[in-house]
């Protein structure tokens, strides 16, 4: 209570300073603020009015107002905060005065609106009249002893100084984060180029240029060399040949060598490749001993590095297959190595080195020697390689002597007689060759005693000095179980483990047998002949079927041992899967989901599919023969070494035992079998280190 009466009190003296305060103002000459008020827009009246204001407030003893409550927002603001001071100083709320301000500013805007041009013609009287108005309604502003608190009114300005606000644009200066751009100057990552300018890593040819440091090894110069053969995948492939014939040059382009391989142009050559031979030209040559002749075509295909030239003939070559029986064979293949001779002369590319293969190309050193001894192919070294002695190109005599051309004196028991009434090409090339090589280096030294020998090994112990034994590579590149499409899983050396497990499940899968990925999955992969030992695995299959081990085959071959496959696999539903046929994506499969592979040879010159399968981390078990010895190193448990398991006799029982030892090992011992698994992927079973042994042999020849 008495906070309000001294309120009251308080108001009630303010109101008397405003009346006094209104009736000073009045007192002073009326034209003067009716000019001052009237005319907002002319600045010179509207100085005057707020002068006659500022008067006003200093009568009353209030603050003066600074023209910046000019602006209406000001003006309203000010207006508020006066009413507000005024209801405080009765006791009112504030909310309730608030409402006020909107008329009262109506108000003050229409009186100039309206009296604006009446300023200028009315009677003083008039002018008087609306200065009266204006000034009832400037009371209501004046009437706020807030506006002694108009100082805040003051710092309105600092709301005009707002335009520090306008200083934002130093916000706009964030171009700071426009200078983010400084993140686009990351371009030190464009200026990674400088990685992109690791195409250092393109003169990674001088990588491919490695074979001049072969060169500091193997003395140079460079050597040219001519393959001749009956075969060369991707053309046509029966077997090893193929794929030596076809790998072999490659590296040998890689080692600072000119090579060229020439091949009969056969009828099964897939179309892609025959429409792309060049035609190099042709003649006719003399084969027969009656001076019969026959046309000889070339067609030439270049190919990474190494030519291929193509005999064409169709009378020769047109039939289906590259081998039909020895009847037709034996003339086709007399045929074939005169014309390459010959046409090498007619090209006028004379190599270092001529390198024959088997026994279809077994004349060529021959005819070197005696036919073509005055002509520039002559000058040339000659090598023979035998791929397998099994295979020789034995005929009667008549017939070979007819169709090869060649003098009698070399059907002597020397050369190429073999028995009373045969010739043998194989025999006679292995006489006149300048080196004869094998693809391993114990089936060189098998092939000298009687059990391997075929009826040649006295033969090939009068010519030991010659021979020399070089065991085989795979293409890694084409057997890669990282780049393989065929796989379902594709691994390296580091996942190995885990993803042979899922081309494991993968194959169970397409093949029938019962999904495990547990099972010691045993693959086989060969040609269906005794030669393999399938004759020993027939007799062990039953005991392999434990309940634990699973047995894949693939391949083709004698009807006996297709019929005892079949029979196997009828009985052991679910863990026997037998394959009669030969398929390339499947053989790929059973590489890297088999755990184990199966090679039981009774001979095998050097042998591929344990190459392979080190490749795709399978388990060689392997007979000691041949390249499998020299290929397949045996498990020692104490060094826990070896990359396979190994029998030596051809028995049958030796045969399961090492099956066995393989199991044991796989089931109690897992760690050292992955150890294991990993030795075969990291062997180096490429080219690149046979093809430095022949590049040594040529330069031994052609020093």
């Amino acid at each position: 209570m008495p906070r309000k009466k001294a309120a009251a009190e308080e108001a009630a003296v303010m109101e008397e300073k405003a009346v006094e305060a209104r009736e000073t103002v009045k007192a002073e000459p009326a034209g003067k603020p009716a000019k001052k008020t009237a005319a907002k827009k002319a600045p010179a009246k509207k100085a005057a009015a707020e002068k006659a204001e500022n008067a006003a407030d200093e009568a009353a003893g209030k603050p003066v107002k600074k023209p910046a409550a000019k602006k209406a927002p000001a003006k309203k603001a000010a207006a508020e905060k006066a009413e507000g001071a005024v209801d405080e100083a009765a006791g009112k709320p504030k909310k309730a005065a608030a409402k006020k301000p909107s008329p009262r500013k109506k108000t003050v805007k229409a009186a100039p609106a309206e009296e604006a041009p009446a300023v200028e013609a009315a009677p003083t009287e008039n002018v008087e009249d609306i200065t009266v108005e204006i000034y009832e309604e400037v009371p209501v502003v004046e009437e706020a002893p807030a506006v002694e608190e108009v100082p805040v009114v003051e710092e309105a300005p600092a709301v005009e100084e707002v335009p520090v606000v306008e200083e934002v644009p130093v916000v706009e200066e964030a171009p700071a984060v426009e200078e983010v751009p400084v993140v686009e100057e990351v371009p030190a990552v464009e200026e990674a180029p400088v990685v992109e300018e690791v195409p250092v890593v393109e003169e990674a040819p001088i990588v491919e240029e490695a074979p001049v440091v072969e060169e500091k090894v193997l003395p140079q110069p460079r050597r040219s060399v001519a393959f001749i053969g009956s075969e060369c995948y991707p053309f046509v492939k029966t077997g090893g040949l193929g794929d030596v014939m076809y790998a072999l040059p490659r590296a040998l382009a890689a080692q600072n060598c000119d090579v060229k391989v020439i091949l009969p142009r056969y009828k099964c050559i897939p179309q892609q490749y025959q429409d792309k031979m060049v035609y190099r030209g042709a003649f006719r040559m003399d084969l027969c001993a009656d001076g019969r002749s026959y046309y000889v075509g070339i067609m030439e295909y270049v190919w990474d590095g190494v030519v291929y030239d193509f005999i064409d003939n169709e009378e020769f070559f047109s039939a289906g297959n590259p081998y039909l029986n020895l009847i037709d064979d034996i003339p086709r293949y007399c045929y074939f190595s005169k014309a390459a001779l010959a046409a090498l002369n007619y090209m006028n590319w004379v190599p270092d080195i001529i390198h024959c293969h088997d026994w279809q190309a077994a004349l060529v050193p021959i005819y070197m020697r005696t036919l073509f001894a005055n002509t520039p192919v002559a000058n040339a070294a000659s090598i023979l390689t035998i791929h397998n002695l099994r295979f020789q190109g034995v005929y009667n005599i008549p017939t070979i002597k007819y169709w090869s051309g060649l003098p009698a004196y070399l059907f002597n028991i020397d050369v190429l007689k073999q028995g009373y009434e045969d010739a043998n090409m194989l025999k006679g090339g292995i006489a006149y060759a300048d080196m004869v090589t094998t693809v391993s280096g114990t089936y060189a030294w098998e092939i000298q005693t009687p059990f391997f020998g075929e009826n040649l090994d006295a033969h090939i112990r009068h010519h030991a000095y010659k021979l020399r034994g070089i065991v085989n590579g795979i293409d890694t590149e084409q057997w890669d179980a990282a780049t393989d499409a065929r796989l379902a899983a594709n691994y390296s050396i580091e996942n190995v483990i885990e993803q042979k497990k899922a081309n494991k499940r993968a194959l169970q899968e397409s093949l029938g047998l019962e999904v495990d990925e547990n099972k010691f999955v045993i693959g086989l992969i060969s040609r269906l002949t005794d030669q393999k030992g399938l004759d020993l695995i027939n007799w062990i299959l039953p005991q392999l079927i434990d309940g634990f081990t699973q047995v894949v085959v693939l391949g083709t071959g004698d009807r006996r041992y297709e019929d005892s496959f079949r029979y196997f696999e009828y009985a052991y539903k679910g863990s026997v899967c037998s394959n009669i046929m030969y398929d390339e994506g499947r053989a790929h499969n059973i590489y890297a989901g088999s755990d184990a592979l199966l090679v039981p040879s009774l001979f095998e010159p050097c042998g591929l599919t344990q190459l392979i399968a080190m490749r795709y981390g399978t388990v060689p078990i392997v007979r000691e023969t041949g390249g499998l010895k020299d290929t397949v190193a045996p498990y020692n448990q104490y060094e826990n070494s070896g990359n396979g398991f190994t029998f030596d006799r051809y028995e049958v029982g030796l045969l399961l035992d090492a099956i066995n030892r393989a199991k044991t090992l796989y089931f109690t011992e897992r760690g050292r079998w992955d150890d294991m698994v990993r030795r075969d992927m990291a062997k180096d079973v490429s080219w690149d280190a046979s093809a430095a042994q022949y590049r040594g042999l040529y330069l031994e020849l052609k020093p």
